[in-house]
């Protein structure tokens, strides 16, 4: 039996669902994009052109949810299965966008550049439980209009595995469906094997910007994954109680999911969310309180009651050093999320509100992330009987430790972690330097860096992608050492 959690009565889902449908018909939502807007006037829709609100009737809302997929399956570069979200599949990524980096020698928060990024890509590349890539790091030493589409550079040059990322500017989007286009080898195939999600983020309450709008629209165009990031906060931009906040997030999320299904029914939609309750007294959104955990579990069961891809930014921590709230921060919101199922589950590394990668966190939160996927299976089942045949055995012989039955199943019961996790006994750890968990996580992070061996992208196929990427006059062979 795999445990579960349930925070919402079937009947308040229903309600909660219901009432984002009569916002959406009564009051509207803001849509900035005139493609957008078309669309929804093609459709019969009657929009405010001086306000840009439209107004969705409850019959097209539900059209829409019939025809977006229960299931979207992703793949590595290689083309192979990586996961499919659905149901309560799990999926793990580092969060998107970090301007910041936690400096591994210095344990300062500082602006992230290049190298950053590339040493992050390479080490979370080998991270076995971390099955998804993110453009994680903005690079704040090329000029800000290419850093969406040099971040996804970056991630195809040095990962196999699946990514999260999305654009800063309309133009973007061509560029970087192209690069997608040139390592999985073909429009179709990139429809057939989607290689990367595209985060939209609208913005409360209530509006779509003319950037997220044409984004979803041209990820629908081409089969790519939108993920929609609706991100009320509660008693800031969305009503202070965590319900409400989910209707809204609702109402938001769902006037994104019409859009995309009339630009193309079928198009492959996630329902996510980067939510937060608001800290009155520090002006901040703390992505490590227990609050708003509820409220990225309640949004995240409405998605499952629609029958929806899920996605959550859980497994994050506010605190602006690798200590105990650190750990217990993140490892209460990622267990939660595992146990919910939630399809994609952004943060590991992240830190300091949301706005700071730590490749040192990155690679504890592997560790963790390994656990979680542990917990999951549950209890099993291994012999009939259970226990009495070995506890007859256990009177002709001392222990059990090398019992045939020990030696078979003891890897398959237990959770083995790596050396980041102590388990050594006092004197051992004595022996050998008292290391703390950021000593024992920087040695992890030097290891994987020195082992990295390289991805397999061909000469041509690099050329290629740096030709997509150019940009006046700067030398990204040089810039990343290719």
């Amino acid at each position: 039996m795999r445990p579960v959690i349930n925070i919402l009565e079937e009947e308040l889902k229903e309600k909660v669902v219901i009432e984002a449908m009569e916002i959406l018909e009564e009051i509207g939502f803001f849509v900035e994009n005139n493609e957008a807007i078309k669309i929804l006037q093609t459709e019969g829709i009657d929009i405010d052109l001086e306000e840009k609100r439209a107004k969705l009737p409850r019959d097209l809302v539900k059209k829409a949810l019939k025809s977006a997929p229960p299931s979207i399956p992703l793949f590595d570069r290689e083309g192979d299965l990586v996961t499919k979200l659905e149901g309560d599949n799990i999926c793990f990524d580092p969060g998107s966008a970090a301007l910041n980096v936690l400096d591994p020698e210095t344990n300062e928060i500082r602006s992230a550049i290049t190298k950053d990024f590339v040493d992050f890509t390479k080490v979370v590349d080998q991270l076995e439980h971390i099955h998804a890539q993110s453009t994680a790091i903005t690079c704040s030493d090329v000029p800000a209009e290419i850093g969406d589409r040099y971040r996804l550079l970056i991630t195809l040059l040095f990962s196999r595995k699946p990514i999260v990322t999305g654009t800063f500017a309309k133009e973007s989007f061509e560029v970087m469906k192209d690069m997608l286009i040139a390592v999985r080898g073909s429009e179709e195939e990139l429809r057939r094997k989607p290689l990367a999600i595209f985060d939209a983020c609208p913005s409360p309450p209530l509006k779509w910007s003319d950037l997220t709008c044409q984004s979803i629209i041209d990820c629908a165009k081409y089969g790519i994954p939108s993920e929609f990031v609706s991100m009320p906060m509660t008693g800031a931009n969305a009503p202070v109680t965590i319900l409400g906040a989910i209707v809204q997030h609702a109402a938001e999320t769902l006037a994104g999911l019409v859009i995309t299904q009339l630009v193309s029914p079928g198009a492959p939609v996630i329902w996510g969310g980067s939510p937060a309750v608001f800290d009155m007294r520090k002006a901040t959104t703390p992505m490590g309180s227990i609050d708003t955990m509820i409220l990225d579990l309640g949004y995240v069961e409405i998605g499952k009651y629609l029958n929806l891809p899920t996605h959550a930014y859980l497994g994050m921590s506010d605190t602006k050093i690798l200590d105990m709230q650190s750990g217990f921060e993140s490892g209460m919101g990622a267990l939660l999320a595992g146990v919910k199922g939630v399809n994609m589950i952004s943060g590991a590394g992240m830190i300091d509100f949301e706005t700071t990668q730590s490749i040192q966190k990155v690679v504890i939160d592997n560790q963790m992330i390994g656990m979680i996927y542990k917990f999951n299976k549950g209890i099993i089942q291994r012999d009939e009987p259970i226990a009495k045949n070995l506890l007859i055995d256990l009177e002709e012989k001392t222990h059990l430790l090398s019992h045939d039955h020990t030696l078979k199943w003891f890897r398959e019961e237990h959770f083995i972690p790596n050396k980041i996790i102590d388990r050594s006994t006092n004197e051992e750890w004595i022996n050998t330097g008292r290391k703390n968990v950021n000593q024992r996580s920087k040695e992890e992070v030097d290891k994987l860096l020195n082992k990295y061996s390289g991805v397999s992208l061909e000469k041509d196929e690099v050329s290629s992608l740096i030709d997509i990427m150019s940009y006046k006059k700067i030398d990204f062979r040089k810039r990343l050492n290719l």
